[in-house]
């Protein structure tokens, strides 16, 4: 049995989510989708409740999550006292969802083939707020956040990076072509977004509070998990989101999708790269830096 996949199972209960688990496993949705029915054909029990909005574990998949936990905390405190006896450098990153859809595969390439002799290297995705807060308590050694918001770093290290710009974006089947548009202009349609703290809904939600007005004006708004998803069905035609114009890039040169700007909101917000030097080689860290300040140099393919 492989350990990967009583993670995948964790994973998903405790997020509630196939695609949620996905994302922070770095894996496919169908990949967590395969693990799953490997093990519940493995066991000949349905081990996870679909039939809600939220994943759920079944009565069988609750002791099989019970186990697997403790399985993982056995192989967790192998690897530590393994490192204890030959220690090997290693770094933990976290950043937003959008910044490591963006630009996390670049960067991580270049790292590797710089550091080929580096063989731990754990990345995850979160939204700003723990991202800071998983830097303040150690968890992560290097994290880069977008926002428009304040935050105290106290002793952690920080460099500003090039901000983005949060937008609109809609497919042309809905004949939205201007530029610039009024928010009334926008609310009769559906939004997508994903939950409550990520960078682009706590952006939208200052902006709409500063005109006196909530997201409820939309025609509905739709939640979900998976960014990816959000600009799947955008591109299909089923609304609008409000997302980085970064992740958006590519589908907007190819006239898939289009931005808009909306009268009276602010759409750009910072992005700030944060270190914690205490508990990993500087040569390591300096040339992770590197790499991810180097996506933003005037002539990258990015820019």
């Amino acid at each position: 049995m492989k350990s990967e996949y009583l993670r995948t199972l964790v994973e998903s209960i405790a997020t509630g989510s196939f695609s949620k688990a996905a994302e922070n496993l770095f894996i496919t949705q169908s990949a967590v989708s395969r693990r799953i029915k490997f093990l519940e054909d493995q066991y000949g029990y349905s081990l996870v409740d679909r039939s809600g909005p939220i994943l759920t574990a079944t009565d069988v998949g609750r002791v099989v999550i019970e186990k697997a936990e403790k399985i993982l905390q056995l192989e967790n405190d192998l690897l530590n006292d393994i490192r204890v006896l030959s220690p090997k450098h290693g770094i933990n990153f976290c950043c937003t969802p959008s910044f490591g859809i963006t630009y996390l595969p670049e960067i991580m390439k270049g790292f590797m083939l710089m550091k080929p002799d580096m063989l731990e290297l754990k990345f995850s995705f979160e939204m700003p707020d723990k991202v800071v807060e998983g830097m303040a308590k150690g968890l992560y050694q290097v994290g880069v956040i977008e926002h428009n918001s304040d935050y105290d770093f106290g002793d952690l290290q920080t460099f500003e990076l090039p901000g983005d710009e949060v937008v609109f974006v809609s497919s042309p089947q809905l004949g939205l072509t201007e530029k610039i548009m009024s928010i009334d202009q926008l609310t009769r349609f559906d939004l997508y977004t994903r939950k409550e703290g990520c960078c682009s809904s706590k952006l939208l939600e200052y902006n709409v509070k500063n005109m006196g007005l909530d997201c409820s004006m939309f025609n509905r708004v739709i939640y979900y998990d998976d960014l990816h998803l959000i600009i799947s069905s955008v591109r299909e035609g089923y609304g609008l989101a409000f997302v980085s114009r970064s992740v958006v890039g590519k589908l907007v040169d190819e006239g898939a999708l289009r931005t808009h700007l909306v009268t009276g909101f602010d759409h750009a917000y910072k992005r700030t790269l944060i270190v914690n030097t205490a508990s990993t080689s500087t040569t390591l860290l300096d040339s992770l830096i590197k790499e991810i300040r180097d996506v933003f140099v005037p002539g990258n393919h990015f820019i």
